[in-house]
């Protein structure tokens, strides 16, 4: 049996991985959903790293799993979190989501969050909750869509 992680460990990837959707966010220059070739080069110029136009070729490269030349969100993040200790927070947010998602919904709130964590013997709080879904809350609206979720949820498994 696998040994479990501190919950402060747990939502420490969890961070991780919602600022690695930001850093998506950043490197989407023309907010298309997708990472070309030419925006990576940008982003790693203007934080002072030169890539080579090789370097930036072979990390598409590796990152394109279906070969069209773009990295996307769910790429992007499978390529940033194939080699991290990810223990069970993907699961137990996946169960959470997916019984959130019963309702038909298809969008999570700090509140409905907090209620199906708390079903599941988890102690987060509220605030921590409603903290977590605001990191992902892309227009600011209090919620974030099931799709959304479930992009990070498929890169914690």
């Amino acid at each position: 049996m696998a040994e479990s992680r501190p919950l402060s460990e747990e939502t420490e990837t969890l961070n991780h991985v919602l600022s690695l959707v930001e850093t998506f966010r950043a490197f989407d220059a023309d907010n298309d959903g997708s990472i070309t070739g030419a925006e990576l080069s940008g982003i790693f110029n203007s934080v002072g790293y030169r890539a080579s136009e090789e370097d930036v070729r072979e990390m598409m490269r590796q990152g394109d799993t279906n070969n069209d030349g773009l990295l996307s969100l769910e790429e992007f993040l499978e390529m940033n979190t194939k080699d991290m200790e990810l223990g069970s927070l993907g699961n137990l947010l996946k169960a959470a989501f997916e019984s959130l998602n019963l309702d038909g919904d298809d969008i999570l709130t700090g509140a409905e969050l907090h209620e199906v964590i708390e079903n599941l013997g988890v102690g987060l709080s509220l605030a921590d909750c409603q903290e977590i879904i605001a990191s992902m809350d892309g227009d600011g609206d209090g919620a974030v869509s099931f799709e959304d979720c479930q992009l990070i949820v498929n890169s914690l498994l």
